[in-house]
């Protein structure tokens, strides 16, 4: 590492989903535009959509995005510590890009100490390639019963002497309170490495809101840097986690449509960022309760940080029912990595890597079989759609091995001679372990075509990069970037 140190700024929020990631991704590329050196950096991200770095690991989904906002490569640095939940109370935690174990909720606080190193470290090696460090709180600033041992929020800021600006959201409603309420119940030290607040989100005249900054300015002491109206093209960058599933129940109007059961751990999801892109997909995501609509065209099982307990859920909600129908009807269903071992004709976990040691029938749509263990899978790969000859590029995840006679027809031809994935004879189940597949516009074409559905002309790598530059011209047109680059140390 180099004698360079950079300035740093860290955005913390009032809540979840208040725009951190969105925020902090339109403020790196605007400096970056600005000719500066930028880098990202979140020190705990809980996410299980994640990204292979250039480094041989993962990170959190959006630490990619900023990494591409600041047009530099992903390194597990810009990410040091993600939890990728596997049941409601317990997470795989990945340190500086690796799985060193599992942990259950109240188990990880005992972690935190261990931890902590490898944040600092991280933090410091970004600051040594770099001008300015835009470092992005997790959850909530106020999250003062999680306060000892913090390595998310305040507790990593007033270590590292990282000044905060602490972002509300009004389109939830009440952020005066928000922003006033963490003021209230935070430690008077932690208050005092606050130098401001941006109020994200807004719809209509500002104007009406000028008595509403001006009031959280004196109830807190805190000076107002800007108040950014809401960012409508949002919807074509890659979500951070799963939140965004909460409100997505359909995309598009076209007239192909492809529907995904939205399981519990379901991971990588922006895998679907493509098709919701194309104007002639109808990307329906399908929730709990809701059969498997007659009328798709293609069913997309997705990645899953937990394949047989969501496999368990599928069940649970009938729509293993449901796809072996579609199958019967002429439809076709596409497994990706968790979604892949689905559909096989069953998943074991001998060394109990998701959970208790075992083994499950699949839904036994493929012949193929799959063991869980050994090694994960990390790295970016190119090659080709086997039956179509479609050039592709993707990335690789995950743990364990597929085999079987349909792996004889394989569904892609990776690094010029290694076969992925299966495809069953009649060419109406295939499954791989491809992430990314659908953003490459080659493949996505080809696979498109040959689904009868129409294609066009999308860009889609193209359509992010313009994306994130109407992103950096938005957040610059409303916060005062001069100053806030002034208030960093």
């Amino acid at each position: 590492m180099s004698a360079k140190r950079a300035k740093a700024l860290m955005i913390q929020g009032t809540g979840s989903d208040v725009g951190k990631s969105l925020i902090v991704a339109g403020l790196i590329r605007a400096y970056a535009n600005r000719g500066l050196t930028v880098r990202p950096f979140k020190p705990q991200n809980m996410s299980n959509n994640a990204a292979v770095t250039a480094d041989g690991g993962e990170i959190g989904r959006a630490q990619a995005l900023q990494a591409r906002a600041a047009r530099a490569a992903p390194s597990v640095h810009m990410n040091p510590v993600l939890l990728k939940p596997q049941s409601d109370v317990g997470s795989q935690v990945v340190v500086q890009g690796r799985v060193i174990g599992n942990a259950r909720a109240r188990e990880f606080q005992d972690w935190k100490p261990r931890l902590e190193a490898a944040v600092h470290e991280s933090f410091e090696r970004m600051r040594a390639e770099a001008d300015l460090v835009i470092v992005e709180g997790a959850g909530s600033a106020a999250e003062v019963n999680l306060r000892k041992g913090d390595i998310a929020n305040m507790g990593f800021a007033r270590h590292a002497d990282v000044p905060v600006v602490l972002l509300g959201d009004i389109d939830r409603g009440g952020v005066i309170a928000q922003v006033v309420g963490t003021k209230a119940v935070i430690d008077a030290e932690d208050a005092a490495l606050v130098v401001g607040f941006l109020v994200n989100k807004f719809r209509g005249d500002p104007s009406l809101f000028d008595t509403g900054m001006r009031l959280i300015e004196e109830r807190t002491g805190w000076p107002a840097l800007g108040l950014v109206p809401w960012f409508r093209p949002a919807g074509l960058l890659p979500a951070e986690d799963a939140v965004v599933l909460e409100k997505r129940r359909a995309v598009g109007e076209g007239a192909f449509t492809v529907v995904v059961p939205r399981l519990p751990h379901i991971s990588n999801f922006d895998d679907l960022d493509p098709l919701a892109a194309e104007p002639g997909v109808r990307l329906v995501m399908l929730r709990s309760g809701e059969p498997i609509p007659a009328t798709a065209d293609l069913v997309i099982l997705a990645g899953s940080k937990a394949t047989i307990a969501d496999l368990a859920a599928l069940r649970a909600e009938g729509w293993d029912v449901d796809i072996a129908a579609h199958v019967r009807r002429g439809g076709r269903v596409l497994g990706i990595c968790g979604g892949y071992q689905m559909l096989g004709r069953s998943v074991a976990d001998p060394d109990g890597i998701e959970g208790p040691p075992g083994s499950v029938p699949g839904l036994g749509l493929l012949d193929v079989d799959t063991t869980l263990g050994g090694d994960k899978c990390l790295e970016s790969v190119a090659g080709r759609l086997a039956r179509l000859d479609a050039p592709l590029h993707g990335y690789e995840m995950h743990v364990g091995r597929t085999d079987g006679p349909d792996c004889a027809r394989p569904f892609a031809i990776l690094d010029g001679e290694r076969p992925d994935g299966a495809i069953r004879a009649d060419g109406r189940v295939a499954g791989c372990y491809l992430h990314g597949l659908f953003a490459d516009d080659r493949a996505r074409t080809a696979l498109f075509a040959d689904l009868g559905a129409a294609t066009s002309d999308l860009a889609y790598e193209e359509q992010v990069e313009a994306t994130l530059d109407a992103l950096a011209a938005h957040v610059a047109a409303h916060v005062d970037l001069d100053r806030l680059i002034s208030l960093a140390r």
